[in-house]
This record gives C-alpha cells, structure tokens and sequence, in this order.
C-alpha cells in the first residue's frame, strides 16, 4: 500500500525539540514520535530534556501515583 506522509502543521510561535536530530525548531518539523512540545519559547525548548526530567523525577516521588510494586 502506498501511503503518502504529509509534513506536520504548526503555529508560528509554537517551539519543539526534536531527540532525533537533537536540534531546536520552530513549529514541528520532526514526526510527533520524535520531538518534545510545543513550548512557548525557544530557550524552553532548548531545555526541553532537563524539563522532561525534572518533571519525571517528580512524577516518581509524587506518593498519590506511586503504587507499590508488586512483590515477587
């Protein structure tokens, strides 16, 4: 089957950060799988791997979604 893959659409203002080619871009150039967005600014963007972190981290210690790991 032939598919024809049309390239994303974005905002003008809308900022991502593409993990694949580990670059900055302005409205999303890459494939959603592989960008992190949209951010408000360039320079949040370009922070975009510590904000997933920091946000995960957090996730992790939150104790209203940590459920037990079950025993083995």
């Amino acid at each position: 089957m032939f598919r024809l893959w049309r390239r994303p659409k974005g905002r003008e203002g809308e900022w991502f950060y593409c993990v694949r080619h580990n670059k900055v871009e302005e409205g999303p150039e890459c494939r959603a799988l592989d960008r992190l967005g949209p951010y408000e600014t360039r320079a949040e963007a370009e922070h975009a791997l510590e904000i997933a972190r920091e946000r995960n981290q957090t996730w992790e210690n939150d104790p209203h979604w940590n459920d037990p790991r079950p025993e083995e």
